[in-house]
């Protein structure tokens, strides 16, 4: 079976629109998912960042839009305003691509902007809603917008939706939609509590996952050993290093990513500033300057990894590495992306070998390095002295125990028994090295 998207049967424009978009062949996600939405399937996508989940489900829904009908034909919703003006601005150029730009309609509805002028706007009923959950349900109290007529209904970032508790918004606008609405959920992780919300809603939904491991293989991930030293100071030899065509920078919080920030411009770096803590108008100004090239450095909160596709990043960099893997995974996936190469390199203390673990438990592999002189070296892994002290501290017991005791004890006791101590432990030593050379010879 040919793998284009000619198998999909999709009307000329939207096959126009797809050739412009410069879409060569459908990826896993787009080739699985496609033909069942326009089957009119309920659909849970499970996929990372950067898979094309966004096309897999924009693309045949605008294939199945009425031009005869003026009402809401579509409802998608995202947790964040960022990844709703993306996915509007995905829609727009899409529109735009099939020669529809005086026939398909779209609205975007979020917050930060003033409600009655997006209320005056909705007068000319759109067939496309996108925008985040509670504004959306805003215009609908407000008897601006009606969204009873939608045939399909988009949840992406489900997880995050849940995470920054929307879903009840969620909840309120599926009960003012039909009953047989076609659902199309999608998300990088399905979490325990998004179990229960699945099951109330989709009946035999379709299940799409896409096991493409937890990062693309053009990808690096470096470690450095902070030893003390200030995140600042350490990302400020590696620009040296490695001149970024752009690099995000991760810090945990809003406050860590203002004091990095302000140490960063500074010391001379381009440095943007991306975080929850912005005003709406300061986040939207921040996106646009970065679509523009004017910052090669840009320090960000979670906030950035989630949904928000930051064009030409080659670098990831985590001043501080998070808590939880999905996290990690969720950032170093803003590079990488469409094939491309990229490098995500973590700055790391003692706290952080539980999430390295993990993280190289489940395949990852870490290359430990630093930089001296201006130079790359090889570092040794973090866990390497821990390893040999805990080698110690096992021939040490093993030794004692096998040390004879004296039932007299005589002056000079004590320094016999650990001479012999230390000779058993040599002897046990010895033994376990002939026993690795012997099993390497076979």
């Amino acid at each position: 079976m040919e793998n284009t998207f000619k198998q999909f049967g999709l009307k000329s424009e939207i096959e126009q629109a797809v050739e412009k978009l410069g879409f060569k062949n459908p990826t896993e996600i787009q080739a699985k998912v496609l033909p069942e939405v326009l089957n009119n399937q309920n659909v849970i996508g499970q996929s990372h960042t950067g898979s094309g989940k966004t096309h897999a489900y924009l693309l045949p829904l605008c294939n199945k839009i009425d031009e005869t009908r003026h009402e809401v034909q579509m409802v998608i919703t995202a947790p964040t305003r960022e990844l709703a003006i993306q996915l509007s601005n995905e829609i727009k150029k899409l529109i735009e691509f099939a020669g529809k730009q005086d026939v398909w309609r779209s609205r975007l509805l979020i917050g930060g902007t003033d409600p009655k002028k997006q209320a005056e706007k909705l007068k000319n009923t759109p067939h496309i809603i996108v925008g985040t959950p509670g504004r959306i349900l805003d215009m609908i109290k407000r008897e601006a917008l009606s969204i009873y007529t939608a045939t399909s209904f988009v949840i992406d970032e489900a997880d995050l939706m849940i995470d920054l508790g929307f879903m009840n918004d969620v909840d309120q606008l599926l009960v003012r939609s039909q009953r047989d609405i076609q659902l199309l959920v999608f998300s990088a992780t399905i979490p325990e509590r998004l179990q229960a919300f699945l099951k109330k809603y989709l009946e035999q939904p379709v299940y799409v996952k896409i096991e493409n491991g937890l990062s693309p293989e053009t990808m690096d991930h470096q470690l450095i050993s902070l030893r003390h030293r200030k995140p600042s100071t350490v990302i400020m030899e590696l620009s040296e290093m490695i001149q970024p065509y752009l690099a995000i920078i991760f810090a945990n919080t809003k406050e860590e990513a203002d004091i990095l920030a302000d140490e960063l411009i500074v010391s001379g770096l381009n440095v943007g500033l991306l975080h929850g803590g912005l005003t709406p108008r300061e986040r939207k100004r921040m996106l646009k300057d970065l679509e523009q090239l004017k910052y090669q450095y840009i320090v960000a909160t979670d906030l950035a990894s989630r949904g928000i596709d930051i064009k030409g990043v080659s670098h990831v960099i985590n001043a501080q590495l998070p808590k939880e893997e999905a996290f990690y995974i969720h950032r170093v996936g803003r590079t990488a992306r469409a094939g491309m190469q990229g490098t995500a390199i973590s700055l790391y203390e003692e706290k952080d070998t539980t999430l390295i673990e993990k993280l190289e438990s489940k395949g990852l592999n870490f290359v430990f390095t630093d930089i001296k002189n201006g130079k790359w070296t090889e570092a040794h892994p973090w866990n390497k002295r821990t390893m040999r002290q805990q080698n110690t501290t096992d021939f040490e017991k093993e030794a004692w125990k096998q040390v004879p005791k004296s039932k007299k004890v005589k002056p000079g006791y004590k320094k016999k028994m650990k001479q012999k101590q230390q000779s058993i432990k040599r002897q046990l030593k010895k033994e376990q090295f002939h026993k690795g050379k012997k099993s390497q010879r076979k």
